[in-house]
């Protein structure tokens, strides 16, 4: 059970109505994240704008965003993150059995070089906050300065949304079944 109240439409502050009426406008469900941080309407507004941005399909591919994301998911335990992330990875390439392998991938033979340095970089990143040189210049092997941008911030991006899913003991929506990562 949630630690803080998952805020309902009804009862919500009015910029956090407007905001899940867009998300119910585009056909987005109203995730219990939402609502979670729907108790701080400023944040809770600017968390779904940036959450937004992050996915945008621009300057990385969207496989690789989300094998980053799965990971973050993985190594901070967010069983809520990784479960909404393996549909939506399945949907632009991700193979079960990378998602299988994820918690090894420095031992599986599932992973490209290219994501290989994506995971390295995000460990490194999730874990440190510092990245060794080494695994930067193998970075910029593939990819251009906006790229690398943008999958730093979606790393730092899904971390702190998995330690506040985590933190805050927000579970899945009723009805929808979990998928356990191996940690």
């Amino acid at each position: 059970m949630a630690r803080v109240k998952l805020i309902e439409k009804g009862q919500a502050d009015p910029r956090i109505k407007e905001m899940f009426q867009k998300l119910e406008d585009q056909n987005i469900p109203i995730l219990n994240l939402f609502k979670a941080v729907g108790n701080c309407p400023r944040i809770g507004h600017n968390l779904v704008r940036l959450g937004d941005a992050v996915l945008r399909p621009e300057f990385i591919d969207p496989k690789l965003r989300e094998l980053a994301i799965l990971r973050v998911g993985n190594l901070l335990r967010s069983g809520y993150e990784f479960t909404k992330h393996v549909t939506i990875g399945l949907d632009v390439g991700v193979t079960e059995d990378q998602i299988d392998e994820l918690s090894n991938w420095t031992s599986s033979k599932r992973f490209t070089d290219i994501e290989r340095a994506v995971l390295q970089y995000t460990d490194e990143v999730t874990l440190n906050v510092k990245v060794s040189d080494s695994t930067f210049a193998n970075l910029k092997r593939f990819f251009d300065d906006k790229a690398i941008v943008k999958l730093t911030a979606t790393i730092g991006y899904y971390g702190m949304v998995s330690r506040m899913l985590v933190a805050l003991q927000i579970e899945l929506e009723p009805g929808e079944k979990a998928f356990i990562p191996k940690f």
